[in-house]
């Protein structure tokens, strides 16, 4: 584990090579699980203000589905997305290839609204969890991104090289930058 500030973080994310492979999974990520993508409860006025843009991505049972609720209490008490019958999340569309996108951040790069997306969604497959101290900045080992860590062993990017948009935007520059040292040193000194 590597402590920067308040967050204690696993070396996964400086070990394990990752990159999204969307032709791949087809984002199953948005699709694939048992809740809806946790929400921060400051994210929760983002999800009312992006709604009336993102409606024209989504499919009548999506709006349907929102409409009753944006976001739902999951079996932890913490908030996440709303789920269509049970499955993929309410914000998502597809695309002619059939591919599972979010619609908040495509209204994002069109330019329709200024939040891209929910961190927990932009930092998959890092799941972060909150403690009285500090917060554990975690990988999560998951089946449905085997060919995201295929692409990133070819590629040679490490997660937390693929993921420094989003993680700059949760803990900032001066914390990442910080992390990059950290993996620096560590390289130098591998043994063997």
């Amino acid at each position: 584990m590597i402590q920067i500030q308040d967050t204690i973080i696993s070396e996964l994310l400086l070990e394990k090579k990752f990159v999204c492979n969307l032709n791949a999974c087809k984002g199953a990520c948005c699709v694939e699980g048992d809740a809806g993508a946790p929400l921060l409860e400051e994210e929760l006025d983002e999800l009312e203000s992006v709604f009336p843009h993102v409606k024209k991505y989504l499919t009548e049972e999506s709006i349907e589905a929102l409409e009753i609720d944006l976001y739902t209490v999951d079996t932890d008490g913490d908030f996440v997305t709303q789920l269509v019958n049970g499955k993929e999340c309410a914000f998502v569309f597809f695309d002619e290839q059939n591919i599972a996108k979010c619609s908040i951040e495509q209204a994002y790069l069109d330019g329709k609204v200024s939040f891209k997306k929910p961190i927990s969604c932009h930092l998959f497959p890092v799941r972060l969890k909150e403690y009285k101290s500090f917060t554990a900045v975690n990988y999560e080992e998951i089946e449905i991104c085997s060919d995201a860590c295929e692409l990133g062993n070819k590629l040679g990017v490490k997660t937390y090289q693929f993921l420094k948009e989003p993680l700059v935007r949760k803990f900032g520059e001066k914390w990442f930058n910080e992390l990059e040292l950290i993996d620096q040193y560590l390289e130098k000194n591998k043994l063997g």
